[in-house]
């Protein structure tokens, strides 16, 4: 016969058994030690997941369209640009631009005067764009000497503003050139060429145009 202390155990055992044998499968293990980190599985993509096409680029061929027509320009002109000095001059004037080569380039024709400081401004600018970059180069013309000075101002237009920089010696140092083009409507435009000695932190506007439709 077995001793007593032998049969309880077996008892205990078979008590255990049956109560695990109503549990849910799993529900018996183990709960992880507290300081055993918890291990996620790695995420997979579905496999019928799509890839999204990139967003195409801005085809900014035609952005310069508003511009091509006869304007009345008014030009208010900083006299001493990053000199500490507030002093102005105003002009006004006419502005004529025609597409060329295709639509791929426009040319600018600029003239002003200020008949109080007997002053009088004629400039000329060349507009090139570039399908490969979709980027505008700008350049201003100096057709009495037949020169077209280098670099050029490079940009684009993005949500109905235009931004173009180089960078050029200035007063013997280097520095940064902005043009903005911005408000636009068929009938007005402005035009704020800045100057920046720091890098590009601040800005100095030193030239001012603001365009009135003569007519398309």
């Amino acid at each position: 016969m077995m001793p007593i202390s032998i049969s309880r155990r077996v008892l205990r055992r078979s008590l255990l058994a049956a109560v695990l044998s109503l549990l849910p499968l799993g529900a018996a293990r183990a709960a992880p030690a507290a300081s055993t980190p918890e291990t996620k599985p790695a995420a997979v993509a579905p496999a019928n997941e799509a890839t999204l096409p990139a967003t195409p680029q801005h085809d900014g061929l035609h952005d310069f369209d508003f511009l091509i027509g006869d304007w009345k320009a008014h030009l208010k002109k900083r006299l001493h640009p990053l000199s500490g000095s507030n002093d102005w001059v105003e002009y006004d004037g006419t502005s004529s631009t025609k597409k060329i080569w295709d639509d791929r380039a426009n040319a600018e024709e600029f003239d002003v005067d200020s008949p109080a400081n007997h002053l009088h401004i004629r400039g000329q600018t060349l507009r090139l764009y570039n399908p490969d970059s979709h980027e505008w180069s700008i350049y201003l013309v100096y057709a009495a000497k037949g020169q077209l000075p280098m670099p050029p101002m490079v940009g684009r237009f993005t949500d109905g503003h235009g931004e173009f920089y180089d960078q050029e010696e200035f007063g013997g140092r280097m520095i940064y050139v902005r043009y903005y083009w911005s408000p636009i409507s068929p009938t007005a435009a402005q035009m704020v060429q800045s100057f920046s000695d720091d890098g590009g932190k601040t800005w100095e506007p030193n030239w001012i145009v603001d365009l009135s439709r003569q007519r398309p």
